[in-house]
C-alpha cells in the first residue's frame, strides 16, 4: 500500500448479496469521493460474500463489484447486521 493511501472496511449491499471487505482510499478521501471518482468497478480486498439468507457464498482476497449493482455502501464500523 502506498503511504498516501488509507484502507477502509466497507459493507456493500447489492440486490442479492452483502459483501464485506476493504477498499483503498487516497489519504484523507471520503467514501463518497472514492465512489464519485471510481470507474465502473469497485476493487474490494479480503472480501466475504453472503446471500440474502446470510449464507456464505465465498471469501476471496480480491473482488470487483460493478458500481451499478451497489444499492448501499457504508463503512463497516457504522454497520450492524443480524
Amino acid at each position: 500500500m502506498n503511504e498516501h493511501e488509507d484502507k477502509m472496511g466497507v459493507t456493500i449491499f447489492t440486490r442479492n448479496y452483502r459483501i464485506t471487505g476493504v477498499i483503498e482510499l487516497f489519504q484523507g478521501a471520503r467514501l463518497t469521493d472514492y465512489l464519485t471518482e471510481a470507474g465502473s468497478f469497485i476493487a474490494v480486498t479480503n472480501a466475504e460474500v453472503l446471500d440474502r439468507d446470510n449464507q456464505k457464498i465465498l471469501t476471496t482476497s480480491f473482488l470487483n463489484v460493478h458500481r451499478d449493482n451497489i444499492e448501499i455502501i457504508l463503512p463497516t464500523e457504522l454497520s450492524s447486521t443480524a
